[in-house]
């Protein structure tokens, strides 16, 4: 079904599907094309609304009787690490970052078949092949780095040919940081390596001055999610509005269906990018 707005992006929202972080639940996303000169202008604005990226197009989750998956996002100038995260940042001192263009290789490949192999067997992802791997790190319409993670023998400057253990794709916003999506290789699971990653984007974006790290959605009630409420100055977009999460006990992921709003109301609500005129 299609929805607009005048001299606006077109709107679309996908048929419910099985949820994958709640059992028992249905999804449907709310997603619009990412194309064109305005691409960046889109995405920063979209993106500060609770949309994600996913190759071109932006979405976000707009389902029919539920509202449990919130943007989340780390205000970097108030971040302070835990004593465990201080403990996963000494521990990863030897891995060292390597920032590149969103071009695909085969050790990325590699890694990422591991990744999924041992993490997410049964995922939506679990079929993907190098092709379709290669479009989700190269189509990119808008400023995306691949950040790797390698590890580098102490005395040494960090190279290409350092193993590699960890990668990150990257969206650099107006206002921050935006992963993406992330991988590790799983026989350094005990490193934490998906906080580790975290971490040092929080600091990566500190030295450029950006205030926010997006960190995709958050999902009160999903093992898979609750990580993300670990960290300090962390931020939901709840209500139309960002605020901190406070207690995550707190949020109720169940909603009378009633009271979610139609999705052209919805669609009405979305500011987008000034043009120039």
């Amino acid at each position: 079904m299609r929805h607009t707005v005048p001299h606006a992006p077109q709107f679309y929202v996908t048929a419910p599907q099985p949820c994958p972080y709640l059992h028992g639940r249905a999804e449907r996303k709310l997603f619009t094309a990412l194309t064109g000169d305005s691409a960046n202008e889109l995405n920063n604005a979209l993106s500060r609304q609770g949309f994600r990226r996913s190759q071109n197009v932006l979405y976000r989750p707009s389902c029919e009787s539920c509202v449990a998956c919130m943007s989340a996002r780390i205000r970097v100038a108030e971040f302070t690490p835990s004593r465990s995260q201080r403990r996963i940042q000494r521990k990863n001192a030897g891995l060292r970052r390597l920032a590149t263009s969103a071009w695909a290789t085969e050790e990325q490949y590699e890694l990422f078949r591991r990744y999924l192999d041992e993490r997410h067997a049964d995922g939506g992802m679990a079929d993907m092949d190098i092709f379709e791997f290669a479009a989700m790190i190269e189509e990119t319409p808008v400023r995306t780095r691949v950040i790797e993670y390698r590890l580098t023998e102490p005395g040494c400057r960090p190279s290409q040919d350092d193993q590699l253990v960890a990668v990150c794709l990257t969206d650099v916003l107006d206002d921050g940081l935006s992963l993406v999506y992330s991988f590790y290789d799983p026989a350094f699971e005990a490193s934490s390596l998906g906080t580790h990653v975290i971490l040092d984007h929080v600091d990566l974006a500190r030295s450029a001055g950006l205030p926010f790290i997006y960190l995709g959605y958050w999902v009160p009630g999903s093992r898979k999610m609750e990580y993300k409420s670990r960290f300090s100055a962390l931020e939901i977009y709840k209500g139309g509005v960002w605020q901190p999460i406070g207690d995550p006990q707190q949020h109720n992921s169940d909603i009378h269906p009633l009271s979610i709003d139609p999705i052209v109301e919805q669609v009405a609500r979305i500011t987008l990018p000034q043009r120039p005129r």
